[in-house]
């Protein structure tokens, strides 16, 4: 991406890929090319996530399993950040443990009640392989853990235990878009 480019603007929506898939329960392969279609790849998440009005999405939400993820989310004082990491490493999460909201493009229209450090940082590359180490508080440490566990091939449903899972997958099987995986109901 350009310097003073709109990320999404040359990129394209593509479908999302729902709880029931399993290319969401798989870990996402290292990106080994830093070329023009993994920039392509980071311009359609954009570009979908935004469609979807969402604050981060991972490549595997796409159908493409690679270790990918975008997100343009605020922290808990407003703060706005926007970028993108290439093969994420969670170096880091720790404070204290919240539980809080947390929903997800792949499952919509549900929200459960799930625990996050308040904050974490994630190591990796930009799209032209520059390395880059995001931290995030709050609001934007729980969005950095929700798109790293996708690309490590799970989703914010795995951390529920007990009454909040069943819960949770019981509103996603009344839904029209579910078809679950034995890894969905485990």
């Amino acid at each position: 991406m350009r310097y003073g480019s709109i990320p999404g603007a040359r990129g394209r929506v593509r479908p999302l890929t729902l709880l029931g898939d399993p290319l969401l329960h798989a870990p996402c392969e290292e990106v080994t090319a830093f070329g023009p279609e993994l920039a392509g790849l980071v311009e359609d998440l954009f570009a979908t996530m935004y469609a979807a009005r969402g604050v981060g999405l991972a490549a595997n939400q796409v159908g493409a399993s690679s270790r990918v993820f975008v997100y343009d989310c605020p922290d808990d004082e407003e703060v706005r950040h926007l970028g993108h990491v290439v093969n994420p490493r969670l170096v880091a999460a720790d404070g204290v443990v919240l539980r809080g909201p947390e929903g997800c493009l792949s499952l919509p229209g549900l929200e459960a009640g799930t625990e996050r450090y308040d904050r974490a940082v994630v190591e990796g590359f930009t799209v032209t392989g520059e390395p880059v180490t995001v931290e995030g508080t709050g609001w934007f440490a729980r969005c950095l853990q929700h798109e790293y566990d996708h690309v490590e091939g799970r989703v914010y449903a795995d951390h529920l235990t007990g009454w909040r899972h069943r819960r949770l997958m019981r509103q996603a099987a009344r839904t029209s878009w579910f078809r679950p995986t034995a890894a969905d109901t485990a």
